[in-house]
């Protein structure tokens, strides 16, 4: 099977930690660098784990400590971690995705599943159930289609003082100065960013300036 994959185990579920290490000692090229309790883990500075994959069953400590999964001394790759998550949640899933989590398996998962998962992770390949590949490729192509058509309905749906006002918001102006500029009440400013808030559909100005950079050149 090649070089021995090493494997740390972080849960404060023991019976997980040595469930999951007897499943995985079991294989010859597996072996289990160090097992711990999450709450055991002081995580004020990067550790050098000396691992090649982490498996833990905690998305906030996954969350939390993201700057952890720092690249090892010998090597520029950076700590692969596959998560065993306790709830099969979709939002939970693009979570962990984005706090950088290679693997994401279920806690009813196989004991050849979870090895595999595991081996699949040390290559660098990503590893999740099928209905949640079908999640992420739809939220993808969601985004995608959502780009254009908030630039049409920018350029179209708004009145001439509204698109005067994004750029200014695109700037960084506050009410009070886009009212000085342009002679009017901080009142009156405040209702046109509030409509164009809804037309756009973004909940704050940080959505506007996204909007404003999304638009074709």
């Amino acid at each position: 099977m090649g070089q021995n994959i090493s494997v740390c185990i972080l849960s404060d579920n023991r019976l997980f930690r040595e469930s999951l290490g007897r499943i995985l000692t079991k294989r010859s090229d597996c072996e289990i660098a160090f097992s711990h309790g999450v709450s055991e883990i002081a995580c004020e500075e990067p550790i050098d784990w000396n691992a090649d994959v982490i498996v833990l069953d905690s998305v906030e400590f996954l969350i939390r400590n993201g700057s952890l999964w720092k690249p090892r001394k010998e090597s520029c790759d950076r700590i692969k971690v596959l998560l065993v998550a306790m709830d099969e949640d979709e939002q939970l899933f693009l979570r962990a995705v984005r706090a950088g989590a290679l693997g994401f398996i279920l806690k009813d998962a196989s004991a050849l599943d979870v090895i595999a998962a595991v081996r699949c992770v040390a290559r660098g390949e990503a590893v999740c159930p099928p209905r949640f590949c079908k999640f992420l490729f739809d939220f993808i192509a969601a985004q995608t289609i959502e780009l254009p058509d908030r630039s049409v309905r920018l350029q179209l749906s708004l009145t001439r003082r509204e698109q005067q006002l994004v750029p200014m918001i695109g700037r960084g102006l506050t009410n009070k100065e886009i009212a000085n500029q342009l002679n009017l009440s901080e009142q009156t400013i405040k209702n046109h960013v509030h409509r164009i808030l809804h037309k756009i559909g973004v909940e704050n100005r940080l959505g506007i300036v996204a909007a404003v950079h999304e638009l074709p050149n």
